[in-house]
């Protein structure tokens, strides 16, 4: 069962991390730690347009998490929130109940299928879905502290 979990194309997706580093002027960046194991994943995202333009993301995670986080950076570019929190959710529902795998762009996702078993690992397997869905809010969502000319809120 275990060699179902770390397949060889698992372990390559996690050997070779897209989108490695961190952006020099993101539009908003998020930290996610998965408090069980320690994994720990920061990404930066720049947006335009309502789609993501531009992603960078720096991944400290055991095999798994960082299989999951290479095909978020892989297919990130141009997703907007809807999409990234739809995969997200389906990535949840995978793990946690054995629903169908994310379709669309994140459909290599259904290679962490096996993780359901595994509930220890499912926080380090969200963990760059989480941040980036938070992220990409953040650079959407209404402008915080900014005011009016004429100083009201």
């Amino acid at each position: 069962m275990i060699d179902d979990l770390y397949s060889a194309k698992l372990l390559k997706l996690a050997a070779n991390m897209p989108r490695a580093g961190r952006l020099a002027a993101p539009h908003a960046s998020v930290e996610k730690v998965a408090k069980l194991c320690g994994s720990r994943v920061v990404v930066d995202v720049a947006v335009k347009d309502g789609l993501v333009s531009d992603f960078a993301q720096d991944v400290k995670a055991c095999a798994l998490g960082q299989a999951a986080a290479s095909v978020l950076g892989a297919n990130v570019v141009g997703a907007s929130l809807d999409e990234l929190e739809l995969a997200r959710s389906q990535l949840r529902a995978m793990l946690k109940d054995g629903a169908p795998a994310p379709n669309g762009r994140f459909s290599d996702l259904s290679m962490l299928a096996p993780v359901k078993d595994y509930p220890a690992r499912h926080a380090s397997t969200l963990l760059a879905f989480e941040a980036v869905t938070e992220a990409v809010r953040t650079a959407t969502g209404p402008a915080t502290g900014r005011t009016s000319p004429a100083g009201a809120a």
